[in-house]
């Protein structure tokens, strides 16, 4: 966690003192993926691309060529003839094309950090993610540029994301927001820490209400809104189903959340307090875990994601330290009953940016 409050505090925080100084309009969900990455890749392999700050052309263009090829590849699950992706891979022409030139970027990327790893194998020793990796004499480069690949995806894209949509929707919540600022303010009262300070462990799990409400916005927005899993052998679900050996099973978590069968008859208004009940008679109110598969967005069973509490841990840090600091104006008119436009990609993507206005508090 200290990588990430580190980057925050030195690259992200100061990147949005800069924009509320000049009065300018900034894209939150860029920045937000900017940090996301410099983040990943310093905790998993520890490399710094500077996409935050300095150059950082390298990881820009990684960036850049990450989301282009995500966004073809989910393309190829809408065409009204299957598989026509391979006829036009196989000429190579349109968005075919397009995607083997983002994928050998991607490639590229990941390569030069398995190389420059291997060179540097002797010299000191690392305690990053890919190295535990890369002890296991049996992983061919191939297999590590895929370990490289997946850890990217699973932490530059899904935070980003779930981070971007939950301000949008915040936008239209000052309650919450209010609530949220109290649970803060009550935080830093205890420990007599300042807006400057890192906030520990102990505190960012303590902050029950604004867990909640993360959890409320992954419940409508969820960054990956759609899922599927392949049935290995022959089998049949709890209600009779059959599903056979190769066939895919997809559940859509994005309509699952928004289900009043699942959520109950307020399931399309935001509201953290589902999430929250009372500890003791004292009134003290804690976070309530509910059932992973009604609310899949972690997945659940034995496959249920590695990364959560992390990833709660960091959206919690970084949702706490933005709202803290600063009072976010979404520039663009929207409403929660019609809302931005999202990219059909391997994440939902607010297409057009999270274009903001920032006030210093």
């Amino acid at each position: 966690m200290e990588t990430a409050a580190v980057e925050l505090n030195t690259r992200f925080i100061p990147a949005l003192e800069k924009a509320a100084e000049m009065n300018r309009v900034v894209d939150l969900q860029e920045l937000l993926e900017r940090y996301s990455f410099d983040n990943i890749c310093k905790v998993a392999f520890n490399v710094d691309p500077g996409c935050l700050s300095g150059d950082g052309t390298s990881g820009s263009e990684f960036m850049k060529a990450f989301d282009e090829a995500a966004t073809l590849i989910s393309g190829r699950f809408m065409y009204v003839l299957p598989g026509f992706h391979k006829v036009k891979k196989l000429f190579n022409f349109g968005s075919e094309r397009r995607l083997q030139k983002s994928i050998a970027t991607v490639h590229k990327f990941a390569d030069n950090i398995i190389k420059s790893r291997m060179e540097a194998k002797d010299k000191k020793s690392e305690e990053d993610l890919l190295s535990r990796f890369m002890g296991n004499s049996e992983y061919s480069p191939e297999f590590l540029r895929d370990i490289i690949i997946s850890f990217i995806l699973a932490g530059r894209d899904t935070t980003s994301s779930a981070l971007a949509w939950f301000f949008w929707i915040l936008s239209f919540h000052n309650k919450v927001k209010e609530k949220i600022l109290f649970e803060l303010k009550t935080i830093r009262h205890s420990s007599s820490k300042s807006s400057r300070d890192f906030y520990s462990f102990d505190e960012l799990r303590n902050m029950n209400y604004l867990h909640a409400a993360i959890s409320e916005g992954l419940r409508l927005y969820p960054p990956v809104p759609v899922d599927e899993k392949a049935c290995l052998k022959d089998d049949v679900m709890l209600d009779g189903t059959f599903v056979g050996k190769g066939w895919f099973v997809t559940y859509h978590t994005y309509a699952m959340g928004r289900m009043e069968s699942i959520w109950g008859k307020d399931c399309r208004e935001f509201r953290p307090e589902r999430w929250l009940e009372e500890e003791n008679c004292e009134g003290n109110i804690v976070y309530r875990q509910d059932n992973s598969f009604k609310y899949p967005v972690f997945h659940g069973g034995p496959r249920i994601c590695l990364g959560k509490e992390m990833a709660y841990t960091q959206m919690k840090l970084v949702a706490a330290t933005i709202i803290e600091m600063f009072e976010v104006e979404v520039v663009a008119k929207t409403s929660e009953k019609s809302p931005p436009e999202h990219v059909l990609s391997l994440t939902m993507r607010i297409k057009d940016g999270l274009m903001v206005k920032l006030t210093k508090r």
